[in-house]
């Protein structure tokens, strides 16, 4: 199990270096200058270029690229913002609990709406529990994010006045963020967690299990849902890398400053090394998350696990 662990480290290497280059590429040749927007419409050309020779962009493309790697990877040192001038390691350390709260949050319950839908529209397959719980996943799957986010302001913090509509300060100004960022998820999960369960119950074992008088709670529980995680743990570990990265939107909409916003205001003022070092840590928190999930299955399925072994011994 140590070696597939340290496997699975290591390829993560080639993979972070990929979307570092990918992303230092793509923000280098995407329009804009950014001594021109960190100096405005005002400055001379003089001004411009001594901008450029400041922040490096006077210097070819591969010897940037270089100094970019080599400053990350080697030194550890991310540099500062091109805009506010502060340490980019501090102000993300800043940002990231708010991010991983709200993401936490919405994964959260998304598991515990989602997945009891997708059981009980499986146990009750083509009965009105069934149609009821797939017609709530499709248009929860349906519904932008972004759009939702404003019918619950516009209902909750305009009409009722019931919650904050943006900015942080106590857990009621999660509240809405997380509950636009969730539908998505909780639909997906549902249909997801259905099929999943339906593959496993018309399997010989769960009609054995009800033959031998076992209470259809613990077939349902203790048989058909633990042999039907596998795929279901595959969605909830991909949704968790997903959200860290869909949470711009939601923190652009409700003025949370967190990692999303953080790097939405970077790419707007063309900050690049905001942009770069915030997307090298979402690919880090992808890559980790995707991992774990291949933990969690040796846990889940110990023919998984068995399978480690065998190879450990080879």
């Amino acid at each position: 199990m140590g070696r597939y662990i340290l496997k699975r480290l290591l390829w993560m290497i080639p993979i972070i270096l990929g979307v570092a280059v990918l992303v230092f590429t793509l923000m280098t040749f995407c329009p804009g200058d950014p001594a021109k927007i960190n100096l405005g419409s005002t400055a001379t050309e003089a001004d411009y270029t001594a901008m450029r020779e400041q922040l490096g962009l006077d210097r070819p493309f591969m010897t940037r690229l270089g100094n970019f790697l080599s400053d990350t990877f080697v030194k550890f040192d991310f540099g500062k913002s091109w805009s506010t001038g502060g340490d980019i390691k501090q102000e993300m350390l800043e940002r990231l609990p708010r991010t991983m709260l709200l993401s936490t949050v919405t994964l959260f319950l998304a598991i515990v709406i989602g997945m009891p839908l997708g059981i009980v529209a499986a146990v009750k397959q083509n009965k009105w529990q069934d149609k009821l719980c797939m017609t709530i996943a499709l248009t929860g799957v349906s519904i932008p994010n972004f759009w939702l986010s404003l019918l619950l302001i516009l209902l909750f913090s305009v009409k009722l006045e019931w919650l904050p509509a943006m900015g942080i300060g106590s857990v009621r100004h999660y509240i809405l963020p997380a509950m636009a960022g969730c539908v998505g998820n909780i639909a997906t999960l549902a249909r997801q967690t259905r099929s999943s369960m339906l593959d496993v119950i018309r399997s010989d074992y769960i009609t054995t299990a009800r033959a031998k008088g076992v209470k259809e709670f613990h077939v349902i529980t203790r048989h058909a849902l633990k042999n039907a995680l596998i795929p279901i743990i595959t969605v909830i570990g991909t949704y968790f890398g997903r959200m860290l990265g869909g949470a711009m939107i939601l923190e652009t909409i409700f003025s949370i400053p967190g990692m999303g916003m953080y790097i939405v205001g970077g790419v707007g003022s063309r900050d690049y090394p905001v942009v770069q070092t915030g997307s090298i840590f979402l690919a880090i928190v992808f890559s980790f998350s995707i991992l774990l999930v291949d933990l969690i299955y040796a846990v889940v399925d110990p023919r998984i696990k068995a399978q480690y072994e065998r190879r450990k011994g080879r």
